[in-house]
């Protein structure tokens, strides 16, 4: 029996992946082969997507987009404070391609993918207390 489909418009799914991403960020760590930015890649893909379970949850639709600081703008509209630790989540917008691509940017640090999951880390706690707020009756 094939895998049920789960919601795009739940924002408790969106929250699933972006966890889904920042375990991946954790865990991949400690294998010696994995490129740091393979790592923000995760990182920025933990923020993106915990952002659009917020847009999710307010009802906001939004573009196919992986430019963070375009998704913090739209929720920013909805009327949502955005706190200064998560507004430099825009900072992961590079990752996108540096974690795709090689030869487009420079290497990532050790000191850039801690930063990098740091500020994902805050994004889905921002993320996870506005969702689980907007459920409650």
């Amino acid at each position: 029996m094939p895998p049920s489909l789960r919601s795009a418009g739940d924002p408790a799914e969106w929250l699933r992946h972006a966890r889904s991403n920042l375990s991946r960020c954790r865990s991949d760590s400690r294998l010696p082969e994995v490129l740091f930015e393979d790592l923000c890649f995760d990182a920025q893909q933990t923020a993106e997507k915990a952002i659009k379970g917020v847009l999710v949850s307010k009802g906001r639709r939004f573009p196919r987009t992986h430019d963070v600081g375009e998704l913090l703008n739209l929720v920013a509209a909805t009327g949502v404070e955005v706190p200064p630790c998560v507004l430099e989540a825009k900072r992961l917008t590079p990752y996108v391609i540096a974690g795709r691509y090689p030869g487009v940017s420079e290497d990532a640090s050790e000191e850039d993918y801690r930063e990098a999951l740091a500020i994902a880390e805050k994004v889905v706690a921002w993320a996870e207390r506005l969702v689980s707020n907007q459920a409650a009756p």
